[in-house]
């Protein structure tokens, strides 16, 4: 009898154990294969916090909401209308430049080899010198018997008969397919995947608009599948992503625009080409977690290759770009994302490495407020309020 008592819960255990990994399972295979679509409509969701205040300050006008909505979608799609020209008149410029700097990157890696094969070169005769030299004998001796076997036969080719000339064989036009370019290929070769964003990048604005426009009437339906204390947990769940979300999105919108502003400043007293779209790029790449200096670095360093030879230049944009980039996180973050997300160090990079790793680049920018959205289901729900405590800070 005591032997039952104490099987009956290991095996409970062991059976709420294989659930637990197997819907884990599942649902990390749903994120993969679904994840084109999981994708387009959590960034619809961020861009419907971030427009949110904008729809409260029209609606305070005395407009309904839906009328609103669109005014506000409108608006942000002819402020991305521009944004996206000017990016355009910037990208044909340096399209018209890219054999430029590919003929300026191929100089640079060669002189780069050339250093390299030298320093290669000097450590090995020092390390060995009697080792190259006896290469350098047999090298010599190689040469020489390649000599005598041309001398050889040349004399045997003179002393044989001449023989009758033979008519060359006929030419045949040969057609040569003109070089797309390395840019046309990608593009070619992988057209598939870029119609499937473009597609579902196309649902984006319906999104935002709808859930803009139809906030209220979702949020309440919602609500409403629950009964009781749960409807309560559930409400308080809503706005307690809600406000998450909408502080990490719109501060780090904030915080990008500030970085582009005083990239975009610099690189234009510094005198780099297409500041315009460098600045952006630089300041936006910048809030990427943990890999955002190098990525800051990279535009600058490109947009300056056809420009400028001494390394110190670099030294300046490099030291510049980073001292933005820590500002920014250091005096800035804390103050408009930090002090809402509330995860520890630890929590922050098993997200970026999970999300990472499902979703690639787009999931290491949504990584931090899914994993708050999750810490935040998790503190609203008694039985999984221990986790949220051990994601928390």
């Amino acid at each position: 009898m005591p032997v039952q008592e104490t099987t009956v819960p290991v095996t409970t255990k062991i059976r709420n154990t294989g659930g637990v990994l197997f819907t884990f399972g599942v649902l990390t295979a749903l994120l993969y294969f679904g994840r084109l679509f999981i994708v387009t409509l959590l960034m619809s969701i961020f861009i419907a916090f971030i427009l949110e205040p904008v729809v409260n300050l029209f609606m305070r006008a005395r407009l309904p909401r839906g009328f609103a909505s669109f005014l506000v979608c409108s608006l942000a799609l002819v402020i991305l209308y521009l944004f996206a020209v000017l990016g355009y008149s910037q990208a044909s410029g340096i399209w018209e430049e890219l054999p430029a700097y590919t003929q300026r990157v191929n100089q640079l890696s060669e002189k780069v080899l050339v250093q390299v094969e030298g320093v290669e070169k000097a450590v090995n005769d020092m390390l060995t010198p009697r080792r190259a030299r006896d290469q350098e004998r047999i090298a010599r001796e190689q040469q020489k018997q390649a000599e005598l076997q041309k001398q050889s036969t040349r004399r045997k080719r003179a002393t044989d008969p001449p023989m009758s000339p033979l008519l060359p064989p006929p030419v045949q036009e040969v057609r040569i397919a003109p070089e797309r370019s390395p840019v046309v290929e990608y593009l070619y070769e992988n057209w598939t995947q870029f119609y499937d964003i473009a597609l579902m990048a196309s649902f984006v604005p319906f999104l935002v608009y709808f859930m803009l426009s139809w906030r209220d009437h979702f949020v309440h339906n919602f609500l409403r599948v629950f009964h009781g204390e749960a409807r309560g947990i559930a409400a308080a769940t809503i706005d307690g992503i809600a406000r998450m979300a909408r502080a990490y999105v719109v501060g780090n919108f904030i915080l990008g625009v500030l970085l582009a502003g005083a990239s975009m400043a610099f690189f234009y007293i510094f005198k780099v080409p297409y500041w315009l779209i460098v600045g952006p790029l630089s300041g936006f790449l910048s809030l990427v977690p943990y890999i955002g200096l190098p990525l800051a670095i990279i535009p600058p360093f490109l947009a300056a290759l056809t420009v400028y030879d001494n390394v110190a230049e670099y030294l300046v944009i490099g030291t510049t770009v980073a001292f933005f980039h820590l500002l920014a996180l250091n005096l800035f973050y804390p103050k408009l994302v930090g002090s809402r997300v509330h995860l520890n160090p630890l929590a922050v990079t098993v997200g970026l490495m999970f999300w990472g790793f499902l979703w690639g680049g787009i999931g290491l920018v949504l990584a931090i407020p899914l994993t708050a959205s999750l810490k935040a289901i998790c503190d609203h729900m008694p039985g999984l309020a221990p986790y949220g405590r051990l994601m928390g800070d």
